[in-house]
């Protein structure tokens, strides 16, 4: 048989999901013999459940964000092994981790050889990003490069920037593979000029500056673009001897041998 306590509770049940207070919902009644047994006042009660609902949004929050970023999962700060970074870089990552430079719209230029760890250090700094609440996009170059070149030709190029312009930061990998005809080179050069000052961009880049003519072709817009980029912005070498990728083979390699 169904209690008037019954009824009230179910009626209760569903204005918090009208309301769309899922955590309200799931943990009022626990909450209640909890504050119950130790005495709690209404008001703390309430400021609990009140708490939990708004660390369950915060925690949904980020992680609907960290799905929208691309951001590889198991590129963390976690996973980052600091030691292997040069000095000078590793000494910036907290400050760079704390968002402080997307605030001011500045940008961080990460160059070295391939395999040097630049991906993981810039996708690490993401998602802490993420966390602290910035809007984040991780794209190698050559996909955003082709995702503008679409736009461009259905004549929706700036209404494609205007979504871009939603992220705090948008992370470019691997500009140093792109090799663009003109057409490419200028919706690349576009979206780093739309950017300039209003919006930070993370770079990896296997070229150093004095090589992206590589990229831009012509030498006034790679000096333009260059110019745009290193205005406001920090320089990050990993100037390491080897690989990761080399290093882990090696060690599988000698793990191997000593297993046989």
């Amino acid at each position: 048989m169904t209690t008037k306590r019954d009824e009230e509770e179910k009626n209760l049940a569903m204005l918090l999901r009208a309301l769309k207070l899922p955590s309200f919902a799931a943990l009022y009644e626990e909450t209640a013999v909890a504050a119950s047994k130790q005495g709690w006042s209404f008001p703390r009660y309430l400021r609990h459940l009140t708490e939990s609902e708004l660390a369950a949004r915060e925690t949904n929050r980020v992680e609907r964000m960290l799905k929208a970023s691309g951001l590889p999962r198991v590129k963390t700060l976690e996973t980052l092994d600091l030691e292997r970074l040069p000095l000078k870089v590793r000494r910036q990552v907290p400050a760079l981790s704390e968002g402080g430079f997307v605030d001011r719209a500045e940008n961080v230029l990460v160059f070295g050889l391939p395999g040097r760890g630049k991906t993981h250090l810039v996708c690490a700094i993401g998602r802490e990003l993420v966390a602290r609440g910035r809007a984040v996009l991780f794209v190698p170059t050559f996909k955003l490069v082709q995702r503008l070149l679409v736009a461009k030709r259905e004549l929706a190029l700036e209404a494609e920037l205007r979504k871009l312009d939603r992220f705090d930061a948008v992370i470019l990998d691997d500009i140093g593979y792109v090799q663009q005809d003109r057409e490419e080179m200028e919706v690349l050069f576009t979206f780093l000029g739309e950017r300039y000052e209003r919006r930070s961009v993370l770079i990896t880049s296997n070229l150093v500056f004095s090589q992206w003519d590589r990229i831009f072709k012509d030498p006034m817009t790679t000096a333009a673009a260059i110019d745009r980029l290193v205005h406001h912005a920090t320089i990050l070498e990993m100037t390491s001897k080897k690989s990761v990728r080399a290093e882990e083979a090696e060690m599988k390699n000698g793990n191997g041998d000593c297993a046989e």
